[in-house]
């Protein structure tokens, strides 16, 4: 690995946790930017858009919420509560 990144300084490795819910989060974050926004959006140009997105940015982080993490599917914890 060294050699071949000494080779390529281009190349730049970035970890991440081998558990995903990290990454659940930010998908979380694009849903409600697809749901919310695009989806529901005119937008004239680029710039209208990247408007649109900043006001919504701004508007959430005025009044942030934490996200609810709900599991309505016992069978897909990673660890299952034992049964009584």
């Amino acid at each position: 690995m060294v050699d071949f990144l000494t080779a390529h300084r281009n190349v730049r490795l970035h970890f991440t946790p081998t558990y995903s819910s990290w990454l659940n989060q930010v998908e979380n974050w694009f849903s409600r930017i697809q749901r919310d926004v695009i989806a529901r959006g005119v937008f004239t140009s680029v710039k209208d858009l990247d408007r649109k997105l900043m006001r919504y940015i701004r508007e959430h982080n005025q009044n942030p919420k934490p996200i609810k993490w709900k599991y309505d599917d016992p069978s897909r914890r990673i660890c299952p509560v034992p049964s009584q």
